[in-house]
């Protein structure tokens, strides 16, 4: 796709390692707009395509800002692209997008599996239009499997990739993590696979399939819990805040909150007896070298104790000042304290981005090259905002065609 005619539009294209690659984003709510996001805020120009009649639902997902009441958390995953509407279900619609994919580099779709082929969009079919395009979908179970065709959200990533059974408290039901830790993986691999086969695309002139699946995203983030049951036949339960083998490593209560330890070596063990005034505890018999530390008996009745006493009268502030940086310990932060921590603010992890009349601090880039300059990150689009943009300079339509297609609903 010719970038030019964006930029001689006034459209500039975004500074970046991906300048110049152009992304077809048919996707919504999260998994597959973050993975286009992060392609956006690395250079690449991102079209979100959206139905005219069925926008993005997450556009209706609070927090909101404004009079308008414009969706925060929509913003948050679809900064730096341009929106265009397109019925992919109508014929003329499936024309115009075939138009679009034989310029563009990457298509990303998170329909079920099946659903572009009903369309008569599969990748064959885009593959025909453009050899060098780069398919990349994200599903719940992947293209490939028995239960590729089952519906999923991120909490059934969660669940079928073990992560689920494996989080909480001993003895206690499980809990799902926090965050929606199925839909963030997936979107993650997705820019991986999509990089990959980008790359092998410019080498060999055929583009290719990026099959991600949020069981399989999940499931590569089990740690050791796969390996455990494989070589030794467990299998892995919620653990609290405690590792299962390494030990002191977790979280500890403090005068105004918790930090996490890690001090489980020779070497850290030495040095935190030190820095709390018993240097002998680093010499006594029973606790002295790391695999002793690591016997859960020992480590409750003799480890734990000494820790929760050394730390009981210091605040996150003290114990991390302290610590500085000759211990691996830190303040298990809040929300708000992680925004407002200086080193997240030194990292650019919180970023402006306008949304209607204001500004909504969110986080940024995590991807830092020190060739790539400090990102202005533009808005995310209003729905079918770059619509006589996109279709008049890419698509070839004139102010009447694109009017008459509107009318009728295609765009």
């Amino acid at each position: 796709m010719n970038i030019q005619t964006l930029t001689d539009a006034g459209i500039a294209a975004r500074p970046g390692p991906l300048n110049g690659l152009v992304v077809l984003d048919i996707t919504r709510v999260v998994a597959g707009p973050y993975c286009a996001m992060l392609l956006a805020d690395l250079g690449a120009t991102v079209i979100k395509v959206e139905n005219p009649g069925d926008p993005d639902y997450a556009r209706g997902f609070p927090p909101f800002v404004g009079e308008d009441k414009a969706s925060a958390f929509f913003a948050q995953y679809n900064r730096n692209k341009l929106g265009i509407t397109l019925d992919l279900k109508s014929e003329k619609g499936k024309a115009l997008l075939k138009t679009l994919v034989r310029d563009a580099d990457v298509l990303i779709e998170n329909f079920r599996p099946g659903t572009m082929d009903k369309l008569g969009l599969g990748y064959e079919v885009l593959a025909g239009e453009n050899p060098k395009l780069v398919y990349t979908a994200l599903s719940g179970f992947g293209r490939k499997g028995p239960n590729s065709r089952r519906p999923a959200f991120d909490n059934t990533g969660q669940a079928t990739g073990g992560l689920w059974s494996m989080n909480g408290m001993p003895d206690e039901a499980p809990i799902r993590v926090g965050t929606i830790i199925g839909d963030l993986s997936c979107a993650l691999y997705g820019v991986i696979g999509t990089l990959a086969a980008v790359r092998q695309a410019e080498r060999t002139g055929k583009g290719d399939v990026v099959d991600i699946s949020q069981q399989d995203s999940v499931l590569s983030l089990t740690e050791n819990a796969v390996v455990r049951y494989t070589c030794a036949g467990e299998v892995a339960g919620p653990l609290g805040n405690d590792h299962p083998f390494v030990r002191p490593y977790g979280q500890f209560p403090c005068k105004d909150g918790y930090v996490f330890f890690g001090g489980y070596t020779d070497k850290f063990w030495r040095a935190t007896c030190a820095l709390f005034g018993e240097p002998e505890c680093a010499e006594d018999p029973e606790i002295d070298t790391m695999q002793k530390r690591f016997d859960a008996d020992i480590y409750a009745r003799r480890v734990r104790p000494l820790l929760e006493k050394w730390f009981a009268g210091y605040s996150k502030a003290e114990l991390e000042q302290m610590a500085g940086d000759d211990l691996p310990l830190s303040a298990i932060k809040t929300i708000d304290e992680v925004v407002e921590d200086p080193h997240v603010a030194a990292r650019d992890m919180i970023v402006n981005v306008p949304l209607g009349a204001e500004l909504v601090r969110m986080f940024g880039l995590p991807v830092k090259l020190d060739s790539m300059p400090q990102s202005e990150f533009d808005a995310s689009p209003e729905v079918g905002q770059h619509n006589d943009l996109v279709w008049s300079k890419l698509g070839g339509l004139t102010p009447d065609q694109i009017a008459g297609l509107k009318k009728d609903g295609v765009i």
